[in-house]
């Protein structure tokens, strides 16, 4: 009894030991500026204006691309609403296909945005 004890506190152990060694996974999107940029928009009104917005997602995405990373779900989307609020319906367009295109799952939003985006909504 005592040695089956022994055995399992030295496997416990070794296990232990060796799910240290494990690497972290690396994230799977690199989220930038954008949680910030939502949570301001919402909590602060006034302090994360589109085109404050705009410049800030832009360069988080090329930034993003640059380092081989993903860009997450909803910041196209995101960023279409933003240039849409500019008055920029053929970047806004391009930005909620872009969206749709990488995260199909989003297609039954974006397509409602696009229909609001044209005036059919």
């Amino acid at each position: 009894m005592r040695t089956q004890l022994q055995r399992m506190a030295l496997l416990g152990l070794a296990a232990g030991l060796l799910s240290g060694c494990v690497e972290p996974r690396p994230p799977l999107y690199r989220w930038g500026a954008y949680e910030g940029l939502i949570y301001d928009m919402y909590a602060n009104p006034g302090t994360a204006d589109p085109t404050t917005q705009i410049v800030k997602l832009t360069e988080d995405i090329q930034i993003t691309q640059s380092k081989g990373q993903r860009v997450p779900p909803g910041v196209h989307a995101h960023l279409g609403y933003m240039y849409s609020l500019t008055g920029n319906a053929e970047l806004a367009r391009a930005e909620l296909e872009t969206e749709r295109r990488l995260f199909p799952e989003s297609a039954t939003f974006v397509d409602g945005m696009l229909k609001r985006l044209s005036g059919e909504g």
